[in-house]
């Protein structure tokens, strides 16, 4: 049996924009760091999402030293502090949570606002803002960013795999936007997976993942279709809902790198 290795990471800034494949990261208590703390949302402080808007997928984004940079076609790039603190807040709604978020203010907005062609507000989520995890899963008040309701995603490569043996075109990891990519399992091993530790970092492993229409959105072009769903809904559906991955909670902090061991220290089954 092959070692079970950790080899991908990814952080998605901007919730429902585009993400970054890292080498390392810094796991946090809501997430990896810079993970979802910057979220768009329209005249009413609600959430918007590559659900309603497929071109989101379009937002670029990168890391330079203290700067996020944003890019967009036919836009000129933005620079954005990557940490902020402000008496200035807004309250904002994720789902059915509703958090304080810093407003970046006029300027920002317009940028994605042109883009989007809607009128909206970029956010940021700082320290001192509290989401909690969902009490059900919950054990020691676990926090989320502005992800849609757990700190992060696993998905091995095998499971991919196995879906694109099943599809006409095969599609790339980045439809399913996940945080924790693994190697050297079987197909869907993840699914019995209960506690984890990748590194040095233990993680609850407390539910699947409900897979939604961003799934059907092509990331590079910002266009949606019809798959993967169409054929996950013929062999991952349990209860109504398509089950794509694994979300988790971190026990501890610490540093992940791409090519960590992960070892299971419980099964479910």
């Amino acid at each position: 049996m092959s070692e079970i290795k950790l080899s991908g990471i990814y952080i998605y800034p901007i919730k429902s924009a585009a993400g970054i494949s890292l080498k390392t990261a810094q796991v946090e208590k809501r997430g990896f760091e810079c993970d979802r703390r910057w979220m768009l949302v329209d005249e009413t402080g609600k959430f918007l999402t590559q659900r309603q808007f497929p071109r989101m997928a379009l937002i670029s984004v990168l890391l330079n030293q203290n700067q996020l940079v944003v890019k967009a076609p036919n836009q000129k790039s933005l620079s954005l502090p990557i940490h902020m603190d402000s008496d200035d807040y807004v309250r904002v709604q994720v789902w059915n949570s509703i958090c304080d978020a810093i407003p970046l203010g006029e300027e920002v907005s317009q940028w994605f606002s042109e883009f989007l062609e809607i009128s909206c507000q970029l956010v940021y989520m700082p320290e001192s803002s509290f989401r909690p995890v969902n009490p059900r899963y919950a054990t020691d008040n676990e926090q989320v960013s502005f992800a849609d309701g757990f700190p992060f995603l696993l998905i091995s490569e095998a499971s991919l795999e196995d879906l694109n043996q099943r599809l006409d075109e095969p599609i790339p990891m980045n439809r399913f936007r996940p945080n924790l990519v693994v190697s050297g399992c079987e197909a869907f091993a993840e699914d019995s997976w209960r506690s984890i530790r990748i590194g040095s970092i233990i993680f609850r492993v407390v539910k699947p993942c409900e897979r939604c229409s961003i799934t059907t959105v092509d990331q590079a072009l910002g266009i949606r279709g019809k798959e993967p769903l169409q054929t996950l809904a013929k062999y991952r559906l349990s209860n109504g809902k398509i089950l794509f991955g694994q979300n988790l909670i971190p026990g501890k902090f610490g540093a992940l790198q791409v090519g960590d061991s992960v070892e299971i220290d419980s099964f479910a089954f």
